[in-house]
C-alpha cells in the first residue's frame, strides 16, 4: 500500500508530506484548492507524462516521492528480476527540471520511465474524472472484460497462434508473389549464373589475378626499377653493394680475431653481404617472371576486364563477386523448390488456422462466461446507485472471418438506465448523472478484481448526490477493505465514509499562492464535513449533522500500518 507521499515545488505546492493508512482515505477541500494535485503527483511518480509547467514558479525543479510497502506478489517478483533490492518498502521518486527534463528512481536506483511505469502498474491504479471517455472505446472494454475473469493463458495462446499464422502467411504471400514471375526469373538467373560461373572464382583467386594483371600492365616501369636495383646491389661492374660489403668485411677480418666488438661488426657485414646476395637473387627471379608469354598476358587482361564488367553490372566491388554468385545460386535453388515450398506453406497455414480458431473459440467461451458474471455484478451495483431497474450487459459477438491477436470477438458494453428502456451503447447514455454512476459501477466492479495495492479515484462521484452519494461512499469503503483507496471528493456523504481524511487548502499572502494538505483529527473532520454540508457559514446544525454522519455505524477499518500526521 501507499504509506508516504512527499511533494516539493510541484505546481503551487512548495512542500507537502502525507502519511497514509489502510482503507479509504478522502481528500477534500474547496473547489480550486488543488485536490487533484495529489492525484497529479501520484501520476507523476507512476511515470506519467510531464513538462516544465509542473515546476513551481521560481523553483529549479519539482520532486515527488511515493513510498509503497511491497512484500510479495507480482511487484516483488518484478523487483527481483530487475535486481532492485528492497526491505519490504519501495520508494518511487521523480524529479522534473525547469527545462522539462525528468529523471526516475526506484529505491535510489535510476531507472527508465518505461521501467517506472511497469512497476507502477503493480502498485497503483488511478481512475480519473474522464474515465468514462476511456470506457466507451471498444479496446478498453475488451481489456476490462479480459482482466475481470478471463485466464491470461487463453489470451496468450490466441496471441501466440496469431503471431505464428501471420508469419507463415507473410512468407507464403512473398513466395507466391515471387512464383508469379518464377519462369522469367529462373531464365534470367540461369543466364546470370552461366556468366558468373565462367569468370568468378574464389576471393583469393580474384585478388591474385587482379594483382598479377596490374603487375604486367606496369611491367616496363617495374622492370626498369628492378634492373637498376639489381645493378647497384650485385651486377654493376664499377661498384655494387655486394662487392663493397665484401671489401669492408675483408678489411677488418684479421683484426677482428682479437677484438670482440670488432668481431661483432665483422659478423654484421658478413650478414649484410648474404642479404645483398639474396636480394639480388630475388630481383633476378622477379625480372625473369616479367618475361611473360604474350598469350598469358592477353588472357590476364581479358579476365580482368570481364571481372570489372561484371562488378559494374552488379554494382559491387570486384572482390565481392563471389558473394553475388552465391546469392544468385541460393535464389535460383529457392525458386526451383518454390513449388514444393508453397504447397508446404499452404498446408502449414491450414494447420495454423485450425489452431488459431480452436484457441479463439476457447477464449470466446471464457469471455462469454466472464461477460455474464460482470454484467450481473455491474447491474447489481447500478441498483444500489439509485438506478433501480437498470440493466448492464457485456455483449460478446464472434465476427465471422475475423483474425487478430486479441481473438475474433467484438466486445460491446450495453446499458439501460431505466426499466423498459432498450439496451444501448455506453456512448448513447444521455444523462450526465447516469454516465457518472454507470462509470463508477464499472470501475468498482473492475477494481474489485485488481491486483494493485492502491486505487485512486479522482472525483468519480461527480453528478450524484443525496442517498446515492452515501451509497457511493459505502462502495468505496467496501473496496477499502480489500485494497487501499484514495478518493478526491466534494461530497460529504463520501468523505464521511472514509477511514481517514485530508483537507487541501489554498493559502495566499497577496504575493504568492501555495497549497497545503493537512490530515484531520476527529474534531477537524466534523468541521470539514460541516463546511461541505453548509457552505460558507457553518452552523451548529451543520456540525450536528456532520457528527451524525461520522458516527453512523459502518464497517471497521482495516488494521492501521502507519500513523497519520499533519502535513503542510
Amino acid at each position: 500500500m501507499l504509506t508516504h507521499l512527499q511533494l516539493r515545488d510541484l505546481a503551487i505546492v512548495d512542500r507537502a508530506e502525507l502519511e497514509f493508512t489502510p482503507g479509504l482515505s478522502a481528500l477534500t477541500g474547496e473547489t480550486g484548492a488543488g485536490k487533484s494535485i495529489i492525484v497529479d503527483a501520484l501520476l507523476l511518480a507512476a511515470g506519467g507524462r510531464t513538462g516544465p509547467d509542473v515546476v513551481r514558479h521560481g523553483a529549479e525543479r519539482a520532486e515527488v516521492s511515493a513510498s509503497f510497502t511491497v512484500t510479495a506478489g507480482a511487484a516483488a517478483d518484478w523487483l527481483r528480476e530487475q535486481s532492485i533490492e528492497h526491505q519490504g518498502e519501495v520508494i518511487l521518486r521523480r524529479v522534473v527540471g525547469a527545462d522539462g527534463r525528468s529523471r526516475a528512481y526506484l529505491n535510489g536506483q535510476m531507472v527508465s520511465l518505461q521501467a517506472l511505469r511497469e512497476f507502477s502498474d503493480f502498485v497503483i491504479e488511478i481512475h480519473g474524472q474522464q474515465e468514462f471517455q476511456h470506457l466507451i472505446k471498444r479496446s478498453a472494454q475488451r481489456e476490462l472484460l479480459d482482466a475481470h475473469a478471463v485466464p491470461a493463458v487463453l489470451r496468450d495462446s490466441v496471441a501466440s497462434c496469431f503471431a505464428a499464422y501471420r508469419a507463415c502467411r507473410d512468407e507464403y504471400e512473398a513466395l507466391q508473389a515471387a512464383a508469379d514471375q518464377r519462369d522469367s526469373r529462373l531464365d534470367y538467373l540461369q543466364f546470370q549464373l552461366a556468366e558468373l560461373k565462367a569468370e568468378v572464382g574464389s576471393r583469393e583467386q580474384i585478388e591474385q589475378l587482379m594483382s598479377e594483371q596490374k603487375r604486367f600492365a606496369n611491367r616496363g616501369r617495374l622492370a626498369a626499377a628492378a634492373r637498376a636495383s639489381l645493378d647497384l646491389t650485385y651486377e654493376s661492374d664499377d661498384a655494387n653493394a655486394y662487392d663493397l660489403l665484401a671489401k669492408a668485411g675483408a678489411a677488418i677480418r684479421v683484426p677482428a680475431e682479437g677484438d670482440a666488438e670488432l668481431a661483432a661488426a665483422a659478423a654484421l657485414l658478413q650478414e649484410a653481404q648474404v642479404s645483398a646476395r639474396e636480394a639480388a637473387s630475388a630481383l633476378q627471379q622477379f625480372l625473369q617472371a616479367l618475361d611473360v608469354d604474350p598469350a598469358r598476358l592477353e588472357d590476364l587482361e581479358r579476365r580482368a576486364a570481364s571481372l570489372e564488367t561484371l562488378a559494374r553490372k552488379h554494382r559491387v566491388a570486384v572482390t565481392e563477386l563471389p558473394q553475388v554468385l552465391a546469392q544468385t545460386e541460393r535464389e535460383y535453388a529457392d525458386l526451383q523448390a518454390s513449388g514444393v515450398t508453397l504447397a508446404q506453406l499452404q498446408q502449414q497455414l491450414a494447420q495454423l488456422t485450425q489452431q488459431y480458431q480452436s484457441a479463439a473459440s476457447q477464449l470466446s467461451k471464457a469471455r462469454e462466461t466472464a461477460a455474464a458474471d460482470l454484467s450481473a455484478q455491474i447491474s447489481r451495483l447500478m441498483q444500489s446507485l439509485g438506478m433501480v431497474g437498470g440493466r448492464f450487459e457485456v455483449r460478446v459477438e464472434q465476427v465471422p472471418g475475423s483474425f487478430g491477436a486479441h481473438g475474433v470477438d467484438e466486445i460491446d458494453f450495453l446499458v439501460s438506465a431505466n426499466p423498459g428502456q432498450p439496451l444501448k451503447g455506453l456512448a448513447k447514455v444521455a444523462s450526465g448523472g447516469e454516465l457518472s454512476r454507470i462509470s463508477l459501477a464499472i470501475q468498482v466492479a473492475a477494481a474489485a478484481n485488481t491486483t494493485a495495492l492502491c486505487m485512486v479515484f479522482d472525483e468519480v462521484d461527480a453528478g450524484v448526490g443525496g442517498a446515492v452519494a452515501e451509497i457511493v461512499g459505502r462502495q468505496l469503503r467496501e473496496l477499502g477493505s480489500v485494497a487501499q483507496v484514495l478518493c478526491v471528493t466534494h461530497l460529504p456523504q463520501v468523505a464521511a465514509q472514509a477511514h481517514s481524511q485530508f483537507r487541501v487548502v489554498k493559502l495566499s499572502d497577496g504575493k504568492t499562492t501555495r497549497t497545503a494538505v493537512n490530515v484531520l483529527n476527529a474534531a477537524e473532520r466534523v468541521e470539514e464535513i460541516a463546511r461541505m454540508l453548509g457552505g460558507v457559514s457553518i452552523t451548529d446544525t451543520a456540525r450536528d449533522h456532520a457528527r451524525e454522519m461520522l458516527t453512523v455505524p459502518v464497517a471497521a477499518p482495516p488494521a492501521k500500518k502507519a500513523k497519520p500526521r499533519r502535513s503542510t
